[in-house]
Parts: structure tokens; C-alpha cells; sequence
């Protein structure tokens, strides 16, 4: 379910049923929790073993850059295919918001990720979480922000939005939200000034079919997940037209808890290394439409990590 972001936001109705149908019907509306504002009581914080360690139990998240019921299709053969390498029972864990997420990692809830990259800024800085992986898309490991509105709008760029309508995805993705902000603050505005109204979709795929549908007049979202969607479904692709890229940033990437056993941490990232090696784990990316996984450091998140403080949110 969708929330107001900031009072004046209004969420239509249609857009509210179009976004519950969407995502599964989820039972309870996101609650976003600023990650700096966790005690040591938050739910499961006590539970600091990291239970997988002794249970053979791998809890893997999955943050909402898509929704839920393709969430489980697309990580079902992977995380599969991890279970029988690495000897775990896997279990996948989702929930409608990026902070959720990183919130159960920071509590020992959750061991594996798969994250945004504004999302692992938060968690990398904030209790450590740590990098896996990346995926590679096109020969690198990088993706764009795209502004994206209906195929008939005269929008060329986001200046051509002022007093319309748009949607955001979350308040802790990049191409979704950050660039966005970054953008209009640059322009010496804010949204809750530049745009009539506001929503949050909670993934890109929502946001994407919102702009298709004519719920919104634009939006800002990933590109890797728009070009899989338009490629997989031409028809949407005629209903929606990309008019403006951001500069590349690297990959939403696969992180781990830090307080997983070192030998566990290097066994995740060999699955991840090596799914290029076999196969069966080439069918599986080929499925995924990812060239393959690729180590990737800190520093390569910086670009957003400036952005982030250049808009006040870190």
C-alpha cells in the first residue's frame, strides 16, 4: 500500500486500489523508520548470533524494486539454486519498504540482500552492511535513473512537470526518489513546491504502469527495471517514452549481514562469483536477463553518497 509522504500529498483512489492489487494485497500500509532513530530495543536486536549460523537457515530480503508476486518469480530459481550450493534452507523475506528492510538487517533479522544502492548507503553507514556482489547489465554494473511519462505527453524534460503529478518509489531509492529531489533541488525547488501532487508506488514496476495508465504524468525510475519490462512487453513500451537519463551509478548490489560467520560471507559470494561457471547458473541469469555477478567496492557508491548530503538526507 502507498502512503502520504509529507501533508498535501494525496494518493487518487484509483491509483490506491491499482497499487494494492499490484503488490499482492498487502495486509498493512509500509511504516518507514529512520534508521538513525533505532535503539538497541528494536525488535530482534537481542538476537545478535545471526540464527542461520546454527540453524542451516539462510533468510534472504529482497527490497521492492519490483512487487512482490514478480519479486518471487524472478529470485525463485536463484536463491533455489543457492540452497543446493551452499547446504541452507532458504527463505525469502519481503517486505513494501526499503527502510523495512534494512531494518531487519541492522536487528539480525535478515542475512542476505538484495538492495538499492541509496538503501546500502543507509545500511553500509549505519551498522556496517556489507557488499556481496554486483550485477553486471549490458557489459557493466551500473543503471540509470530514466524520467519517464505517457508516450502522448509533451514533457521533454523534468522542468516541463512544474504543477503536474508524479510519482516517487521510495524514500530510499536512487533513481526513485533521490535523483529526483537531487534534480529539483538544483533547480532551487522542492517537490512539495513544483509538483501539484505526489505518490509513492513502493516499486518501480507500480510507478512504471502508473505513468503507462495516465494515473501520473511522470516519473523517475530504474532503468534496468523499466528496459526488462518494455523488452518482456512491447505493448507497454508504446504507452510510455523515457525523456530524460541520469548519469550511470553502480548496480543495486547483494549485501550480507557484517555479523555472519567470515567463511558463510565467503561462500555467498562465491555462489554469486561463480553462477557464470555452470550452466545452470548461466540459464538462471540468462532468465534474469543479467550478464553475471562482479565484485564491487564502497567507493563505488560515493557519487550517490554526495548526492545524498547534497539534498540533506545524510
Amino acid at each position: 500500500m502507498a502512503q502520504k509522504h509529507s501533508q498535501g500529498f494525496r494518493f487518487p483512489l484509483l491509483l490506491l486500489v491499482i497499487t494494492f492489487l499490484l503488490t499482492g494485497c498487502l495486509s498493512r500500509g509500509p511504516e518507514v523508520v529512520n534508521l538513525r532513530n533505532l535503539s538497541p530495543n528494536y525488535p530482534g536486536a537481542a538476537k545478535q548470533e545471526v540464527a542461520s549460523q546454527k540453524d542451516k537457515v539462510l533468510r534472504v530480503a529482497a527490497a521492492p524494486v519490483i512487487s512482490p508476486r514478480e519479486n518471487f518469480q524472478y529470485y525463485g530459481d536463484l536463491l533455489k539454486y543457492l540452497a543446493e550450493t551452499t547446504g541452507y534452507s532458504v527463505s525469502l523475506i519481503q517486505r513494501p519498504t526499503y527502510a523495512e528492510i534494512n531494518n531487519l538487517m541492522k536487528a539480525g533479522e535478515v542475512d542476505v540482500a538484495f538492495v538499492c544502492t541509496y538503501s546500502y548507503i543507509q545500511g553500509h553507514d549505519d551498522f556496517g552492511m556489507e557488499l556481496l556482489a554486483a550485477p553486471e547489465v549490458g557489459g557493466a554494473a551500473e543503471y540509470r535513473s530514466y524520467l519517464i511519462v505517457p508516450a502522448q505527453s509533451q514533457v521533454r524534460q523534468l522542468a516541463d512537470l512544474k504543477g503536474k503529478s508524479f510519482a516517487f518509489t521510495d524514500i530510499l531509492s536512487t533513481s526513485g526518489w533521490l535523483v529526483p529531489v537531487f534534480r529539483l533541488k538544483e533547480m532551487g525547488t522542492t517537490p512539495e513546491a513544483f509538483f501539484r501532487s505526489t505518490e509513492f508506488t513502493y516499486s518501480h514496476d507500480n510507478s512504471i504502469r502508473a505513468v503507462a495508465e495516465g494515473l501520473v504524468d511522470g516519473a523517475m525510475v530504474d532503468s534496468i527495471v523499466f528496459d526488462t519490462m518494455v523488452a518482456q512487453d512491447p505493448a507497454l513500451g508504446r504507452k510510455v517514452k523515457v525523456v530524460a537519463r541520469s548519469e550511470a551509478f553502480a548496480s543495486p548490489p547483494v549485501v550480507v549481514n557484517p555479523l555472519l560467520a567470515p567463511e558463510l560471507k565467503g561462500a555467498l559470494k562465491k555462489y554469486f562469483l561463480d553462477l557464470m561457471d555452470t550452466e545452470r547458473g548461466r540459464a538462471i541469469l540468462k532468465r534474469l536477463e543479467i550478464d553475471r555477478f562482479v565484485p564491487i567496492t564502497d567507493d563505488k557508491y560515493n557519487l550517490v553518497r554526495e548526492m545524498a548530503k547534497r539534498v540533506g538526507e545524510r
